[in-house]
């Protein structure tokens, strides 16, 4: 079978460990064809080309920056990437016949390509759906409900929902968000097919986690958060740093942030100005470093803002379920991350914005070591029974049959 996958994640190596090119490198290792169809934004100075890489076949495409740019590049790159990709498509996988088109969102503007394929090819698609556009915009007050801007970006999410024959969500709370307000999809199409990985069991010494603390420059003897991932506006940094500030003197805790993003600069600028003795701000690493270091630590960190209405569900949580350590979100009231958190034993919640019973929750998993081993463990043997890429290939596949 000839698999198509279409993103705006840049995919030039595919032996890196994530979400996607985890799952390709399945498809692959079950035998089928995967051709990828990725950006290679302006920012890398390179021209449009293919190559293949491990057995996939992977066309880069020059955009303009997509992510971690201006709004505007951000917004007109957006909206071009549909016809860069569909000529690009069109001219260097010309001869190869698609029987699946895989896309992701972000974005919402691949309609073209999607059906370009399906008429030329009679391929299936399934749209795993990461994140609901333009609502999150509206949420975030980067974008007013019914604005010109809206009432467009809004035309294109319900056309790519029309193209897809199957759209796999990330959670049951994603499910019944985009019923709800979707009533033109048929429901019968919808399905959970959440963030997936292949998991690799790993764990360190004493001895090895010692010296990793030690080369950050973190205490062996106080329980460590750790917050990874992008620092924008979804994350509700502001409520981050309220965190930090309010546990300032904590004789238990200790909070590692490490990432990257739109947000970056304040919660530099409170570090810098505020000098905290228990907590400390790392630039991005590797993702291979940033395993090894989740591994050293003791809580993984999930935040959201709380304004939102559709129930983002971040990929960082498989990070920390991975290195078995349990979870401590603050995320608003809709999604769900932090209800089955709770309910399968594996982390804690509360409603981001509520300080006190925030902290009232770090002190009571920082001083109650065995418990977070427990709930460690527990998120490990979740993630093992419904995050992996096998658990997501068969979720595409049995509609293929």
């Amino acid at each position: 079978m000839n698999v198509l996958f279409i993103t705006i994640c840049r995919m030039n190596d595919i032996s890196e460990r994530d979400i996607y090119k985890d799952l390709m490198r399945k498809f692959r290792d079950e035998g089928h064809n995967v051709f990828i169809a990725a950006p290679v934004e302006r920012r890398y100075k390179q021209s449009t080309g293919l190559f293949e890489q491990n057995g996939v076949n992977i066309l880069e495409i020059k955009t303009l920056n997509l992510q971690k740019s201006t709004i505007f590049e951000k917004g007109i790159g957006t909206i071009l990437i549909e016809y860069q990709f569909l000529a690009a498509v069109k001219k260097y996988y010309s001869d190869v016949k698609f029987d699946l088109v895989l896309y992701s969102t972000p974005p919402i503007t691949f309609t073209k390509v999607v059906k370009a394929i399906k008429k030329r090819d009679a391929a299936i698609s399934y749209l795993l759906l990461k994140d609901i556009l333009p609502q999150n915009a509206v949420d975030l007050g980067l974008m007013r409900k019914n604005a010109l801007i809206h009432r467009f970006f809004r035309a294109k999410e319900c056309a790519l929902y029309a193209v897809s024959d199957h759209i796999g969500c990330m959670s049951p709370a994603n499910v019944d968000y985009l019923s709800k307000n979707n009533p033109s999809i048929n429901p019968q199409i919808i399905e959970v097919n959440p963030n997936s990985i292949e998991p690799l069991k790993a764990s360190l010494t004493k001895e090895e986690k010692t010296k990793i603390r030690l080369q950050y420059g973190l205490p062996v003897d106080k329980s460590i958060f750790i917050y990874g991932g992008n620092l924008g506006r979804p994350q509700g940094v502001d409520f981050l740093i309220k965190v930090l500030k309010s546990n300032s003197t904590n004789d238990h805790a200790f909070f590692v942030i490490v990432g990257n993003g739109t947000e970056y600069p304040k919660i530099k600028e409170w570090f810098t100005q505020n000098k905290p003795i228990n907590s400390v701000l790392l630039a991005s690493v590797t993702k291979a470093k940033f395993e090894r270091l989740v591994q050293a630590c003791d809580i993984g960190l999930i935040f959201l803002d709380p304004r939102f209405t559709i129930p983002n569900y971040p990929s960082r949580l498989l990070s920390y379920l991975e290195c078995s350590k349990p979870i401590l979100a603050a995320t608003d009231l809709n999604t769900d991350i932090g209800q089955e958190a709770e309910e399968n034993g594996y982390g804690l919640w509360c409603e981001s914005g509520n300080l006190k019973l925030y902290n009232e929750k770090i002190n009571f998993i920082a001083k109650n070591q065995k418990l977070a081993c427990a709930m460690g463990v527990a998120g490990y043997h979740y993630l093992q029974a419904n995050f992996t890429v096998d658990k997501s290939f068969s979720t595409i596949m049995k509609h293929m049959i």
